[in-house]
């Protein structure tokens, strides 16, 4: 697919200069990989297991954090454990054993739990930044994490700003979320045969998501309707750490070679962005009851997404005058008769039904690129069902698979 979608993402990886593990057996799995009755898991029981194994080494963090400090354990680990535990997908933990497999799936599956871990912990991270910097009441259902601490001064402290006391701890319990995330790293690289390699995506990852998280607040410090900057902050906020980084970083414990790491970047890039224009019109249009947060945040503080920089767009090509003021930069936070109206103007422009098609074209393109690392059949339906739940759509056809 010749697309905007498709600039090469192969130079923003490093290269794992080891072969492809071929000592396995067809269906690709590798020791320690098999269900009792002998088949191969699915990505689900690897997202199950992976969720197991998360759970567990929470309990173990708090306990070495109470070793530490019984007030900073009660008042600031709780609170990240706590928002680790209320969910998200999981994603990503299934995108590591995707990777894993196309690699082959050599050795233990514990890794690919390690590392979904992890992951879930640097996520952990960036939303309790995101949070702070856009000023996002809620998370997962729930009070944000710098709301929840500015509660807890109002109610048992004396001294201060609240605001400003909530926003100062809030930052320090991302950095704590960050901080576990990098201890699990470490301990699977300092050990495995690939740990060089696994560094250098870990530490690549970490960079684009922080400069992701800063073209995007510049960006709307700029007032920006420009498409091309909506998908860079896109690619790098969320495309590279939701999907491309945990497919090669599954693919490179498994010792994949540059063949395969290169298929999936361009398989993550799809299925990342694809992602993240779902969460575009979810944040626009969704249910706060599904999603577990406002669905107008976006809209209120004019966020520079593909969805309005493609409606700012089209109302411009189309002369729709009302649209284009209504999406232009002007007084935010906006208020409820302007969300409406920008509601209007993206369904009146069909910048809606226009994302909505770019989502299904990126999630088919993505599993094509997965396809294309010779995964057995039944991996890529694995894939393709991750993306399917990702992007919010149905699924698109595997190779092999009838429509």
């Amino acid at each position: 697919m010749q697309h905007l979608w498709t600039a090469p993402t192969d130079r923003a990886g490093p290269k794992s200069g080891t072969p492809r593990n071929t000592g396995t057996s067809p269906t690709g799995a590798g020791p320690g990989t098999r269900r009792a009755d002998g088949s191969p898991p699915t990505a689900q029981e690897a997202v199950t297991a992976g969720e197991a194994f998360l759970q567990a080494h929470l309990r173990t963090a708090l306990r070495t954090s109470r070793q530490i400090d019984q007030v900073f354990t009660d008042e600031v680990a709780d609170r990240v454990a706590g928002l680790v535990r209320r969910g998200g997908k999981r994603l990503r933990t299934g995108f590591v054993w995707c990777g894993w497999q196309a690699a082959g799936g050599p050795g233990d599956l514990a890794d690919v739990h390690r590392l979904g871990a992890a992951l879930e912990l640097l996520q952990a991270c960036a939303l309790v930044h995101d949070d702070v910097m856009d000023g996002s009441p809620v998370r997962r259902g729930a009070p944000a994490v710098h709301v929840d601490f500015a509660r807890m001064h109002r109610e048992e402290l004396t001294h201060g700003s609240p605001d400003a006391f909530g926003t100062g701890a809030a930052i320090l319990a991302g950095d704590l979320a960050l901080a576990w995330a990098d201890d699990l790293f470490t301990e699977i690289a300092l050990r495995s045969p690939h740990g060089v390699c696994l560094h250098r995506e870990w530490r690549a990852m970490r960079t684009e998501m922080a400069a992701g998280q800063y073209r995007d607040i510049r960006a709307q410090a700029l007032g920006s309707s420009d498409v091309t900057e909506a998908v860079t902050v896109a690619t790098l906020k969320s495309a590279f750490y939701s999907v491309v980084r945990p497919l090669c970083l599954g693919a490179v414990l498994a010792g994949a070679d540059d063949s395969v790491l290169g298929a999936l970047r361009s398989a993550g890039r799809c299925a990342g962005l694809a992602f993240q224009l779902s969460d575009d019109l979810l944040g626009a249009f969704g249910d706060p009851a599904d999603t577990g947060k406002p669905a107008d945040d976006d809209l209120r503080a004019r966020k520079l997404t593909y969805l309005l920089a493609t409606a700012a767009r089209l109302a411009s090509a189309s002369g729709d005058v009302q649209a284009g003021v209504v999406l232009a930069p002007g007084a935010e936070p906006r208020s409820d008769a302007d969300i409406a109206q920008m509601r209007s103007a993206m369904e009146r422009t069909g910048a809606r039904a226009a994302v909505r098609a770019e989502i299904t074209e990126l999630a088919a393109a993505s599993v094509d690129h997965f396809a294309s690392t010779g995964a057995p059949t039944h991996i890529v339906r694995e894939f393709d069902s991750l993306v399917r739940r990702a992007a919010g759509g149905p699924a698109s056809t595997a190779p092999g698979e009838a429509s």
